[in-house]
């Protein structure tokens, strides 16, 4: 399995994972082509010999450069449970701590055990402390159904080297 930086030629397997991820909000394709050209340096895929099989999308918050923002963390079905998010996590800090980038935030709905249980041990594993707090409601979405998004911020994170 390689974690590397994604290409533009990702972009998609990143949209195709999203949809097939039946529990991510899905982005036009052309958003994950823009993903993988403008964001990549803070972004991370991982590749088995069939190609692209996980992902992270992330970029550094303009207004906090010391924090970057995971933004979706999707996995294929044929690799789940072998703890490859957290891994594909870990390598995306390992590239942007050295960077100054100490903090990493992600939002998660109440119900997503997977995804809290995930942060959290990525926490546990660098030693932080990991924050929660209400960021967006339902009213911040404009069709209904949306459930609310807490955030989780994690740090700060130490160089792993």
């Amino acid at each position: 399995m390689q974690l590397q930086v994604p290409s533009l030629a990702d972009g998609p397997e990143l949209w195709r994972m999203a949809r097939d991820s039946r529990v991510l909000d899905l982005n036009s394709p052309y958003s994950y082509a823009l993903w993988c050209r403008d964001f990549a340096d803070t972004s991370v895929v991982a590749r088995d010999a069939g190609g692209p099989c996980g992902f992270i999308t992330g970029y550094v918050r303009p207004s906090r450069p010391d924090t970057f923002f995971v933004w979706q963390v999707a996995v294929d079905q044929d690799h789940r449970g072998q703890g490859l998010a957290r891994r594909m996590l870990h390598s995306l800090a390992d590239r942007l701590v050295p960077r100054g980038h100490r903090y990493l935030e992600a939002t998660v709905t109440p119900d997503n055990t997977a995804s809290t249980a995930m942060f959290e041990s990525f926490a546990r594993d660098r030693g932080c402390q990991v924050a929660r707090s209400p960021l967006f409601g339902a009213e911040h979405f404009p069709e209904g159904g949306h459930e609310p998004e807490v955030l989780f911020r994690i740090g700060p994170i130490s160089d792993a080297n």
